[in-house]
């Protein structure tokens, strides 16, 4: 799957180890090192899992066409569907078998 940033000093901390570590700390800095290869290498939303460890689930309320994996309790890495235009079903829900490309925007405790 395409992988963007929402800002390009995101996208160097998800993209370093070291730099994942001294942000998120050790053992939350290896998970989501983890979700970020789960993600890359996923051929669409689709084939992200929906149970742990990834847990990947669709966000509700102001966040509802957003998408979130965990990391470590209480971090989630938050995304969104980065396919123009968004893929749709026939009920207007978002066709996860074709959303090739997410946008990071952050990891963060949400709740």
């Amino acid at each position: 799957m395409q992988i963007s940033f929402k800002t390009k000093k995101l996208g160097a901390t998800l993209n370093d180890i070291r730099l994942l570590e001294r942000s998120y700390g050790s053992t939350c800095g290896r998970k989501i090192a983890r979700r970020m290869a789960v993600l890359a290498a996923a051929s669409s939303l689709a084939d992200v899992p929906t149970t742990p460890p990834e847990r990947r689930h669709q966000l509700s309320g102001d966040r509802d066409e957003q998408f979130s994996v965990d990391a470590e309790h209480p971090y989630r890495l938050i995304f969104e569907v980065a396919n123009d235009p968004m893929p749709r079903l026939a009920d207007g829900g978002i066709d996860l078998r074709k959303v090739t490309a997410i946008k990071i925007l952050a990891v963060k405790d949400y709740h």
